[in-house]
């Protein structure tokens, strides 16, 4: 997507509909704001086909002066898609503030509401900022989960909600009065339309190859993948799989069986009374892999995609998001999420969480947001914040 413009969706009495946002910017020594628009209309479409035909034909809309505008009639019609970060569904609001006020929904609410306090700006809808600065919470939001606990918090988000109870109908009726959706060029949309088609198809054609190019093997057979662990007290071998899609390791209460190399794993697994001690024989393919052990005939090896290094992450991070190789902590954060969902300990989710800091700064350096700042170097909280999560899985593993 074109710089500074954004693709986003919203979710509103009139149904989900895909505009343009483009956020603030300076030209001229002025700062702007802007949505495609004109006049008093802030215009949504059904679907990113209408979009893209809008955006091609239309010689009159309020982003026709932005300084990127001119790619975005040229760009294919999948990168109007917005991102998930992206849809705000301003209807589900009230279903939110039913909700315990954990980081989830506190973030969720909180990116929601800097979005109708965008409209309300941009659009002069002075009944939503009244709605919104109507109780102390909506103005705290983006501070997480903090000021909402003890006391004060609980009266600060009971009071936010009885807000939304009673007034959120009149920031949806006052945000939905100037949502148009416009006519397009039909022989453009046509065009359009097909291109999504296309897009589509070959998306589905791509998947035959794509399996064929998954991990072959005895491992990919039994869906069982060694994995490798590197830490600052050393480099470990153990398995995992995902039954029901959930996480499980070789290991038990929330402790994982590790091993110095695949040999020691082998040997491991090559007693019978060993097998049975661990989550992963409820795997239906685990007794294949003891079969395999006892034989001889089981050789572990580590794919690439399976091999977490956490070592030096701290060190990198706090020199700054510059020196952190984003791969690999997506990989490490993959690994922390999955030991946390294994053993039930909701630390890490919460702690990762796009409203807290430490999780606002991960997901900058693994997702880079063109129109967002980038992150400047972490503060000490962040840092032992991200230690913690690494010391809490060193403390998981049981090393053989």
């Amino acid at each position: 997507m074109a710089q500074d413009i954004v693709p986003i969706e919203l979710g509103l009495p009139k149904g989900d509909l895909v505009t343009l946002w483009a956020p603030r910017w300076r030209e001229d020594g002025e700062e702007w704001e802007a949505f495609l628009g004109h006049g008093e209309h802030l215009y949504g479409f059904p679907d990113i086909a209408h979009l893209a035909a809008f955006a091609r034909t239309a010689e009159e809309h309020d982003l026709l002066d932005h300084p990127a505008w001119k790619v975005v009639p040229e760009l294919p019609v999948g990168e109007l898609a917005p991102e998930d970060s992206h849809r705000f569904d301003l209807v589900g609001v009230p279903e939110l503030a039913a909700e315990d006020p954990d980081t989830w929904t506190i973030g969720e609410l909180a990116d929601i509401v800097a979005m109708a306090r965008s409209l309300a700006d941009v659009c002069e809808l002075d009944i939503v900022h009244e709605v919104l600065d109507s109780a102390e919470g909506f103005a705290v939001l983006g501070q997480g989960t903090f000021p909402f606990t003890g006391r004060d918090g609980v009266r600060r988000w009971n009071d936010l909600s009885k807000v939304i109870v009673d007034r959120w109908d009149e920031v949806l009726d006052a945000i939905d009065a100037v949502v148009t959706v416009p006519e397009v060029d039909q022989e453009t949309l046509t065009g359009t339309t097909e291109e999504v088609a296309e897009a589509e198809a070959a998306a589905e054609a791509a998947a035959p190859s794509s399996v064929l190019d998954e991990p072959t093997g005895f491992w990919a057979e039994v869906g069982i993948d060694p994995i490798r662990i590197t830490t600052t007290s050393g480099q470990y071998v153990t398995l995992r799989c995902y039954l029901d899609d959930k996480p499980v390791f070789l290991g038990s209460d929330g402790r994982i069986d590790v091993f110095k190399n695949g040999r020691a794993l082998t040997r491991y697994l090559a007693s019978p009374e060993e097998m049975n001690r661990n989550d992963l024989s409820a795997a239906s393919t685990w007794q294949e892999v003891s079969d395999k052990a006892i034989s001889g005939e089981l050789e572990v090896k580590v794919d690439e995609a399976n091999s977490y290094n956490l070592a030096g992450l701290s060190d990198d991070l706090a020199e700054g998001p510059a020196t952190v190789d984003a791969n690999q902590l997506d990989l490490a954060v993959e690994l922390l999420q999955d030991t946390a969902e294994w053993a039930h300990d909701g630390s890490v989710e919460e702690a990762l969480a796009p409203s807290e800091g430490l999780g606002w700064l991960v997901n900058s350096i693994i997702k880079p947001d063109p129109t967002r700042l980038a992150p400047s170097a972490p503060t000490e909280l962040e840092i032992v914040a991200w230690q913690d999560l690494v010391t809490a899985l060193e403390d998981r593993l049981r090393t053989h």
